[in-house]
Formats: structure tokens, sequence, C-alpha cells
């Protein structure tokens, strides 16, 4: 009788770019760039930063973002979701420390409530939900804009008194590695841009290596310091349970909040994807500008996070799909986590 080999549930959705995170995280582990290669590693890092955020300003288009103004009302709450409820909840979270959380992972889970909300994931959870694609598209590139300027300053009043090191050098490298690069992608557009949709594929691999190799020397940095000893089992579970705990509320507080307001069913969906999530892609790069040697235990917290977001929203976006729309006969307002998930194949995304 042969042995059938084990399979994940079609519903859980394991980013394979997660995995290629892990890998490069071990490769930091077992042979971290020390010595002049250090230095080579970090100037490629600084320099894939830059790359990174002139293509997230070359390919936005400005028509577009402001056509998606006239839905004003959903951006808004998506942002007051993402730069004003998070962090309050971040904030919040500082009673954890120390018996709970290390104040290194406490910084970490903070920076996390600081960052844009994803684009990708939540247009593509939107879709299979039925929801209101084109504001989830207007939301995230909202959400992308303003975290180039919200992130870093909630950064440095909310995580500068408290052992996040941002001083007027670090504002300085925000503005020169950052705001410059996206605001000349955003210059040269009409330009390049055809160029970019004709190789948006090869660009794609371009960003995910970059922050790969942003990650790299972030995590190499932090071996040669020796602060992955400060990171135990319990502490790392500790971490995940707080975790999954503010990406529920949020999940409830975007779905019947919006509900509260007003909203109907297309945007309320759009509105819990958006709201709720954060972006991998957007701050990992700029953790490596924020914090510096302390970059790698800053991102753990996020890149946790972003895994756990996308099991629990494939999850919610499939049992979506599968409720009756306004002019059918049923009920209108499922709960917004849990129920039995349909079979089909695992949602692949990232952000």
């Amino acid at each position: 009788m042969s042995r059938r080999t084990p399979k994940l549930p079609s519903w859980l959705p394991v980013d394979p770019y997660i995995v290629a995170l892990l890998g490069t995280v071990g490769l930091a582990a077992l042979l971290p760039a020390t010595g002049s290669a250090a230095g080579v590693a970090s100037g490629a890092s600084t320099g894939a930063v830059a790359l990174l955020f002139f293509l997230y300003g070359a390919r936005l288009s400005t028509r577009e973002a402001l056509d998606g103004l006239r839905h004003w009302r959903l951006h808004v709450t998506v942002l007051a979701c993402t730069f004003v409820a998070f962090p309050l909840l971040g904030l919040a979270a500082k009673g954890l420390v120390p018996t709970v959380l290390t104040p290194d992972l406490y910084h970490g889970l903070l920076f996390l409530c600081l960052v844009p909300s994803t684009i990708q994931s939540s247009i593509a959870f939107t879709s299979i939900a039925r929801g209101n694609v084109p504001a989830a598209i207007c939301a995230g590139s909202f959400s992308s804009i303003a975290g180039i300027v919200f992130t870093p300053l909630l950064a440095a009043g909310l995580l500068g008194s408290s052992g996040g090191a941002l001083s007027a050098d670090s504002l300085v490298k925000i503005v020169l590695q950052l705001l410059v690069p996206f605001l000349a992608g955003q210059f040269l557009r009409r330009w390049v841009g055809g160029f970019l949709v004709r190789n948006k594929k090869v660009l794609g691999y371009v960003d995910r290596g970059s922050i790969l190799l942003v990650v790299y020397s972030a995590f190499s940095e932090g071996m040669a310091r020796g602060i992955w000893h400060q990171v135990g089992i319990g502490r790392l579970a500790a971490l995940l349970a707080v975790e999954a705990a503010l990406l529920t509320v949020m999940l409830l507080a975007t779905w019947y909040g919006a509900k509260r307001l007003g909203f109907d069913r297309g945007d309320r969906i759009a509105i819990q994807f958006a709201g709720s999530k954060k972006s991998l892609a957007a701050g990992l790069p700029m953790a490596s500008v924020l914090f510096g040697a302390q970059a790698s235990l800053a991102v753990l917290p996020l890149m946790l996070f972003h895994q756990m977001q996308l099991m629990v929203c494939a999850v919610i976006a499939k049992r979506r799909a599968r409720d009756p729309l306004p002019s059918q006969d049923g009920p209108s307002d499922p709960p917004p986590v849990g129920g039995k998930p349909e079979r089909g194949p695992a949602v692949r995304v990232g952000g």
C-alpha cells in the first residue's frame, strides 16, 4: 500500500517569497558579509533601496491616482486605519514590555504598525471576494505614497525617544534614499513608463531581488553584532500571539467600522483588506534606512505578520466569495473570520 505525500491545505497560502526571505536569513546566519564584503553589501543595499523607490514612483500613474480621489471617504478611512488605528494599537502594546516582548521586538512591532498598506495582495484578495477592486487599487497606491512621508515622521516621533536612534542624519538619508528617487520616478514616468510596462515581469524579479539584498545586508550586520542571541523561542511565540491579536482586532474593526460608516459591501471588502494589512515590500527598505544595525530585529515582526496576514486573508477572501450579493436572498453580513473554506488553488500573493 503506497503512502500519500502529506500536502498543505489548498486554502493555506505559503508565499514562495517568504521562503526566499527565510533562505536569505539563513544564508546571512551561515555566511554573513564581514570586513570589506560588509561594506560592499551595505553599499549595494543602499543602491537597491533607491532603485526600488524609483521604480515605485515610475510605475504609479498620477492621473489614475487623481481620478481615485473622487472616492475620498474610502481612502481617508483606509489611511486612518493604517496610520492612526495601527499606531495606537502599537503604542498600547508597550505595556507588554518587558514581560512578553523585549524592547527590541517591541520596537519592531511598533514599526510594523507604522508602515503603509499593501497593493498587490489587497487587490488580489478584494478581487477574489468580489469587492470594489478599483477602490483597492487606489487605496493601496495612496497608502504607499503617504507612507513615504508618514512612516518616517511617525517613526521619528514614536521611536526616536524609545531606542529607535532616529537622528537628523537618518532623516536626511530617508529623503535621499526614498523620497528623491520616488519623485524622480514620477518625473521620468512619461519617458520610462512604456519600458516598465513591457518589462513588468523582469522588473518584478528586480524588485524582489533588491529586497533580498536589503535583508541579507541587515541580517549580516545583525549577526556580526550578535543581536540574535537576544531572541529565544519563547519570545518568538509571544510575538506571534501578539501579532495574531493585532491582526484580529484590525480585521474586525475595518469590517464592522466600515459598516457603521455606511459603506456598501464592495467598499467594506476593499477597506478590510487594504486597511488591515502591512507592506513587506515597503517596510523592509524603510527599516534598513531607519534602524541601521538594528534592522534585522526590527523587520522580524513585519516578516512574520506578512505571512500571517496572507494566510488569514486568503481564508476570508474565499469565504466572502460565497457571500450572497445584495440582489440575492440571504444574510449579507457573515462573520469576517472563520467558516469552512472552499477547496481550490492556493492564493499566492505578496506585497
